[in-house]
């Protein structure tokens, strides 16, 4: 269950530096001497801005930086009103990014109307820059009512604005990704050094995949020093199981959840060294006496597939963020690491006891396995397939294979943890951007482009430098008090705090650092912590090893 009992480490020293940073370099990282945390001004804002970083020794091998980096109150931001539908209000993911985009026409158009209706709506054209898989150029054009100087009067327009039959959303200019913003930012840091290094970097779901909790509690649970949330996980009940990662997870070796086709996973050991970043795809068997039958999933609800990416997915069998895809007729294998209860439909389910042995067949599908038991569900048109291939009794093996972008089969040891992820950030020490390949471009919306990748927001990132350290980062967004980043900055970002390798994790409302015990950034959903998926976890060296 991914929990292990022992003390905490100590905080061992602080190391505080403050605004004399020599500004970001296009120079690659050098392999040796300070963290990588401490070489450079972050590229954020004109350069000179004050930046400030204080480091702390949480443990042997393990420093937490904390950076915060330009001015509060810039004069040049302000709150508006920006003219949309936003997705909170039709999704129960408080990161659904709003519909705020249109066409010159449409959007001159709103504008009038809204003019007409006594709103001083301006229209203005969103820009966003080339990536390594995306054209960039022109999203659209979104609709603002008004400048404030507080939320207050930005909300109090709002309201005005929904009187009047429109819709709208109170926003921060802060967060659109202006290059000549002067902050503030805050920014997180927890380097993992192999070199000194003796604890344990972990990989948790808690105590089964289909519930979330909070990285605080998964953190807490393991006694860890450290910990940030990790990778996407499904939130909607409506898009499978809330809590079931949303792409590959491994986790001591096992593979708990398929990978979305081709995206980035974090690979992960638990003695912090070899550190990587790759490309995974993925095979599944069900092989019983005489039969061979392609698996579709691994511990997720049948039919619904979080970010696409399966053979026979529609609307599409590519990469597709924060969209669920469907399939009606596939055969997903269940683990006991999946909850207390399989999901109940339509279908069949064989039954297994701990031996692979069928012991039931069970239709509708769901309900209780034998104590380190397992089923396999079928749907739709491959409910006949297994049924004619099965009878209680029967051994019935199951079987997995995970492979890197070359095709080549990995076997990953106990001691290795994969967490899914997306898009890269850097490769080989330079900024290597890719939305359009892990799925956050959508055909024919480019809204969502422009509220997920374009625009600020809380980040979590993680990524290894040339000298083999492990680093986790954090950003506050959503705040007047921390911009937060976008994915184009969080590329920059990573590469000037020394990454070679860097990838973006879930953010949003699920970015949380835990240190010692506490929950030391701030995270931006209006209820507090988000619960989560799964978390990184860096844990202390175990008494008597």
């Amino acid at each position: 269950m991914k929990k292990r009992l022992w003390a905490t480490g100590a905080v061992l020293g602080v190391l505080t530096t403050a605004a004399a940073l020599p500004p970001a370099a296009e120079a690659s990282p050098h392999p040796h001497g300070h963290p990588p945390s401490a070489r450079q001004a972050l590229p954020l804002g004109p350069a000179g801005l004050p930046e400030t970083r204080t480091t702390t020794t949480l443990q042997p091998g393990v420093t937490l930086t904390r950076i915060v980096r330009g001015n509060t109150g810039d004069p040049a931001l302000h709150w508006t009103v920006e003219v949309s539908i936003p997705g909170g209000e039709t999704s129960p993911d408080p990161d659904a990014p709003p519909t705020a985009l249109k066409d010159r026409a449409s959007a001159d158009g709103l504008a009038a109307e809204l003019r007409r209706d006594g709103f001083g709506a301006r229209v203005e054209e969103v820009r966003t820059a080339r990536t390594a898989d995306y054209a960039g150029g022109s999203l659209g054009w979104r609709v603002r009512i008004g400048t404030f100087g507080s939320q207050a009067a930005a909300t109090a327009e709002r309201t005005r604005l929904r009187a009047a039959g429109h819709t709208g959303s109170a926003v921060y200019t802060g967060w659109d990704g202006g290059s000549s913003d002067r902050g503030p930012w805050h920014v997180d840091v927890l380097t993992v050094d192999p070199r000194t290094f003796r604890g344990t970097l972990d990989a948790s779901y808690g105590p089964d995949l289909e519930n979330r909790e909070t990285t605080s509690a998964l953190s807490a649970s393991a006694a860890a020093t450290a910990a940030v949330n990790a990778g996407f996980f499904v939130l909607d009940p409506e898009a499978g199981a809330p809590g079931d990662p949303a792409g590959v997870g491994v986790y001591d070796g096992r593979l708990l959840s398929e990978p979305v086709a081709g995206r980035p996973g974090l690979v992960l050991h638990d003695d912090g060294r070899r550190t990587e970043i790759t490309r995974l795809t993925w095979r599944g068997r069900v092989t019983t006496r005489g039969a061979s039958l392609p698996l579709d999933g691994v511990n997720r609800v049948p039919g619904l597939i979080r970010n696409c990416g399966g053979a026979g997915d529609t609307p599409t069998p590519l990469p597709l963020h924060d969209v669920t895809c469907t399939d009606p007729d596939e055969l997903v294998t269940f683990t006991p690491e999946y909850g207390a209860r399989t999901p109940g439909g339509e279908g069949v389910e064989a039954v297994l006891d701990a031996h692979d042995r069928v012991v039931e067949l069970r239709s509708p599908r769901g309900g209780t396995v034998p104590p380190g038991g397992s089923s396999v569900q079928a749907t739709g048109e491959r409910v006949a397939d297994l049924t004619a291939a099965t009878r209680v009794g029967d051994r019935l093996r199951v079987s997995t294979a995970l492979l890197d972008s070359r095709g080549r089969r990995l076997t990953p040891s106990r001691r290795t943890d994969i967490v899914n992820a997306g898009p890269e950030l850097v490769r080989d020490g330079r900024v290597h951007v890719t939305p359009a390949t892990d799925g956050m471009v959508h055909p024919g919306d480019p809204s969502w482009y422009y509220g997920w990748v374009h625009k600020r927001n809380p980040r979590t990132l993680a990524g290894v430098d040339a000298a083999g350290r492990t680093v986790l980062v954090t950003a506050d967004g959503r705040s007047t008090d921390s911009l937060g980043l976008s994915i184009g900055e969080s590329a920059e970002v990573a590469r000037s705090l020394g990454l070679r390798d860097a990838v973006n994790l879930d953010g949003g409302g699920s970015t949380t650092l835990v240190a010692e015990g506490a929950v030391l950034n701030s995270p931006s959903d209006a209820a507090g912590e988000r619960p989560v998926g799964d978390a990184l976890l860096i844990l202390p060296r175990r008494h008597g090893t």
